[in-house]
């Protein structure tokens, strides 16, 4: 049985200019110029797009001229990268474009995020933000397992000063970062210091797509070797409670992404061994711990000494969020971020970071989501056609 992504590539990337603001841009319009950086790095025409997916779809179809076209106005990262390469494997396009952008949507500097904080009387009463929804799960796993604050801090610390060495980052030299500092910045969420947490940016992204003869013009295709996802409800609006277990014979919310991750491998023919880099998703820092777990790179409760080894920084045994993630290098918004796992992951393959690059980096995995969100979405990438 032939595998289900052989056909199809991903052969460019971009991101636009990251920063705390980017006044001169709303989202969709961040969107088209890291639509315009991706074409272009592919080496494709507009005119040979005939397939757009994400949350801009419809306006970026019209702003390059392209109907009729194909749109899918799905609006987060991996699942929206599957639907596009679903797209060219029925035969309903040869080239798709997927874009995002977050600016002009968090104004009020002095407060969370907007999308972190649910509307609903259930919750929002009682101060369940974000922060707080994936502090349950940390702190669950901290009374299971031992796991501590330092080892956060080290995850932390690992990917604050990947940010730092990143020129393209936001917080571009702002470290080196060390477990200490992280530890001495104010709670926010016990166990979560400020450090511990994902940053507020703007920023715009986008990935070309193409099918595997269009793919053998371009300079350096990246091939789709798995992916899928897992959810248990919708996000930010239930208290996430670890041991929520909706099928008897399947994995706890604490262990989402566990499913997908299983399934990924599987269909790539790999193991966790087989991953030269991980591009994880960083909300807060506990998060590269659990899925670390999740995923299968080590057992669970392993996490915390898992990383307090050394073993995912530069030149260890399992780089990860090697530009500084949604903690350093950018968090525009809920779409780019998510997208921007899947570029990095797709530079790394290429060997076109112009920081920590790992050496002969083969098989890359992304991720995005997380416990406190109760979805997982996992992908693997390749330099080799499946």
């Amino acid at each position: 049985m032939p595998h289900p992504f052989r056909d199809v590539a991903i052969a460019g990337v971009h991101n636009t200019v990251q920063a705390r603001s980017l006044p001169d841009h709303d989202s969709t319009s961040i969107a088209l110029v890291g639509a315009l950086g991706a074409l272009a790095d592919a080496g494709v025409s507009p005119q040979e797009v005939d397939g757009v997916v994400g949350t801009d779809c419809a306006q970026i179809v019209l702003e390059l001229g392209l109907g009729p076209c194909a749109r899918r106005p799905t609006s987060l990262g991996i699942p929206a990268l599957l639907d596009a390469a679903a797209l060219i494997i029925t035969g309903q396009c040869r080239v798709v474009l997927v874009a995002a952008g977050g600016a002009g949507v968090h104004l009020d500097r002095a407060s969370t995020a907007p999308w972190t904080r649910p509307a609903n009387e259930l919750v929002v009463g009682y101060g369940l933000f974000t922060a707080a929804e994936f502090a349950l799960m940390a702190r669950r796993h901290m009374l299971t397992y031992g796991t501590t604050p330092e080892q956060l801090a080290t995850v932390a610390a690992t990917i604050r000063t990947n940010g730092h060495l990143n020129p393209d980052a936001v917080y571009f030299g702002r470290g080196p970062f060390s477990p200490g500092d992280i530890l001495e910045s104010r709670m926010i969420a016990d166990p979560f210091h400020l450090l511990d947490c994902a940053t507020t940016s703007e920023g715009g992204c986008a990935i070309v797509l193409v099918g595997s003869e269009r793919a053998n013009e371009c300079r350096a295709p990246v091939w789709i070797l798995g992916g899928a996802s897992d959810s248990f409800g919708p996000a930010y609006t239930v208290a996430p409670v670890w041991d929520f277990q909706p099928r008897v014979d399947g994995p706890p919310v604490g262990l989402v992404g566990a499913r997908a991750a299983r399934m990924a491998f599987a269909m790539a023919g790999l193991t966790p061994a087989d991953v030269d880099v991980a591009e994880l998703y960083d909300p807060f820092s506990f998060e590269i711990i659990r899925q670390l777990e999740a995923f299968g790179f080590c057992r669970p409760g392993e996490g915390g000494p898992f990383v307090e080894d050394g073993n995912i920084g530069t030149g260890a045994l399992l780089p990860v969020t090697t530009d500084g993630g949604t903690m350093s290098y950018s968090h525009p918004g809920i779409n780019a971020q998510q997208l921007q796992r899947v570029i990095r992951a797709s530079e790394q393959l290429r060997g076109s970071c112009r920081t920590n690059q790992v050496d002969r980096a083969e098989v890359a995995l992304c991720s995005n989501g997380g416990a406190g969100a109760l979805f997982c979405d996992v992908l693997l990438l390749g330099r080799t056609r499946p």
